[in-house]
């Protein structure tokens, strides 16, 4: 209930948009309680894998303070122990890790069964291997577990969010100077990624335009997961987004990025529409192009784009012209009946 759009955005962004923050401190002690019993695998379990803790990375919107309500998926890598085995590099997404010669420690377990693979780990054992031990957990017995695509995933009965865990393992440094963590492609091998990229990135950005970009991610964010038939990728969106507030501080050095966030939304979206055909590179600097979206996709993202901006911008015209009323109304036709309502 609101008389004026800032009143309206404030509490649409506190109640609706961003975490209750009681809750995130919630899940943060039910994550690092659950990682002190992911460390007991290895000593209670001999078949287990040696775990390399240092190497353990919290990762996902969650971490880098860009999710939405609901709060329902925390993202979290486990180190892994190498043991000596080394990897050979096909592409980024189609890497092999071997076994040195005359290999008997843990990671044996974990072969590849598949005719001509035996030398090589297979990320799908460790992941199912996960699975099985955290089913063991006491706490954990009414939980459902089980493999997702790359990840082990716990789905708790007594809160909100599930658990999506990656095993990994850290390179050496590489020739770039690089090191980066190798974790499953869902094809029984793995790939390279690096989210440390993803948070340093967004976090300097951030910083740069007075912190006043995340509440703009989160909104969009928000718009983005209204009922369509084509929605952006969220990681795709957030991306871009960081994109244009990156260009902006490049070319504009005065970094003035409001505090309001209607206004910074229709900037944004006018780049989103301009841009959403073009190539949009990782910020990870592994894959080349994420936006992997047809251009049917594309096209129907674009048409999406320009109905709301039509809409941003009239909204905003409204509260110029003094209309609160008309404003508050035409920013829920922009999100849903979700942005609260007029009460003068």
């Amino acid at each position: 209930m609101a008389t004026t759009v800032i009143q309206a955005f404030n509490e649409f962004m506190k109640e609706t948009v961003n975490l209750d923050q009681a809750r995130v401190a919630k899940a943060r002690s039910s994550r690092n309680w659950l990682l002190s019993k992911i460390a007991l695998f290895p000593t209670n379990d001999t078949s287990f894998p040696f775990l390399h803790g240092a190497y353990n990375l919290n990762y996902g919107s969650f971490e880098r303070k860009t999710k939405t309500r609901p709060l329902d998926d925390i993202d979290t890598m486990m180190g892994i122990n190498a043991d000596g085995c080394s990897y050979l590099e096909s592409t980024v997404d189609n890497i092999k890790i071997y076994f040195p010669d005359n290999y008997n420690g843990r990671l044996n377990n974990f072969r590849h069964t598949t005719l001509g693979k035996e030398n090589t780990l297979s990320s799908t054992r460790i992941v199912n291997k996960f699975v099985k031990n955290l089913g063991e957990i006491d706490q954990y017995a009414k939980a459902e577990i089980k493999r997702t695509g790359e990840a082990a995933t716990l789905k708790l009965t007594s809160y909100e969010w599930n658990f999506d865990l990656l095993p990994c393992f850290m390179t050496s440094e590489e020739a770039d100077g690089r090191n980066y963590y190798l974790i499953p492609n869902g094809n029984g091998d793995w790939r390279k990624t690096d989210p440390r990229k993803d948070r340093v990135r967004l976090s300097s950005i951030n910083q740069a335009c007075s912190g006043n970009i995340l509440n703009v991610i989160r909104a969009l964010k928000y718009w983005n997961q209204r009922t369509y038939q084509v929605t952006i990728p969220s990681y795709l969106l957030e991306t871009m987004i960081s994109d244009y507030y990156q260009n902006e501080i490049n070319l504009s050095k005065n970094n003035d990025v409001s505090e309001f966030v209607d206004i910074e939304i229709i900037k944004v979206l006018e780049y989103l529409t301009n841009n959403i055909f073009m190539t949009v590179n990782d910020p990870k600097g592994i894959s080349y192009n994420i936006n992997a979206l047809s251009f049917e996709q594309q096209l129907a993202i674009q048409n999406r784009m320009n109905n709301s901006l039509e809409k941003a911008r009239l909204a905003r015209q409204y509260e110029f012209d003094g209309k609160q009323k008309e404003s508050i109304k035409k920013w829920q036709d922009f999100f849903g009946g979700t942005f609260p309502d007029y009460t003068g």
